[in-house]
């Protein structure tokens, strides 16, 4: 379900208080991939909701480039929301989903294995109340970057 953050603040409340383990991991999810699906059936393991903070079009070019996103957000967020692993998407316009962390308040924050935990923004603060932080394995060769630059060897 794509949501708003307002949404997402009394979802979490009502999670949290139902018991339920909220699992949050973030990112452009630009060209989806087997190793984005591979992630996200994994990180979905660690409790009973998984919420994804997906960065919008203005902050994947900030962070990618003026050639990125590939797909708008409104498409990544619907293509993402079609998969079973998946429960809310919420889409931050930020650099960071800090202050998306701050209001969801994960059990488990989740990162593919390009991060180690030290550059994983939100985890001394999730850290810091008790949850857990975790670092899915990276799959060597299945990223977005490297699908793009395939492509453009075809052309």
């Amino acid at each position: 379900m794509i949501v708003s953050y307002a949404e997402i603040e009394q979802i979490c409340r009502n999670l949290h208080k139902s018991g339920l383990k909220i699992v949050f991991t973030n990112g452009c999810f630009d060209i989806l991939h087997i190793g984005h699906i591979k992630y996200l059936k994994e990180a979905k393991t660690y409790g009973d909701k998984l919420i994804i903070g997906l960065n919008s079009d203005s902050s994947v070019k900030r962070l990618k480039g003026e050639q990125r996103p590939i797909v708008p957000e409104n498409e990544r967020a619907e293509v993402l929301d079609s998969l079973k692993p998946v429960d809310y998407i919420v889409i931050f316009e930020e650099d960071t989903p800090m202050e998306l962390i701050k209001i969801v308040k994960p059990d488990v924050l989740v990162k593919g294995g390009d991060y180690t935990e030290e550059k994983i923004v939100g985890a001394d603060y999730v850290r810091s109340y008790g949850g857990i932080v975790v670092v899915i394995p990276y799959i060597e060769g299945r990223s977005t970057t490297s699908l793009i630059e395939k492509i453009r060897k075809l052309w």
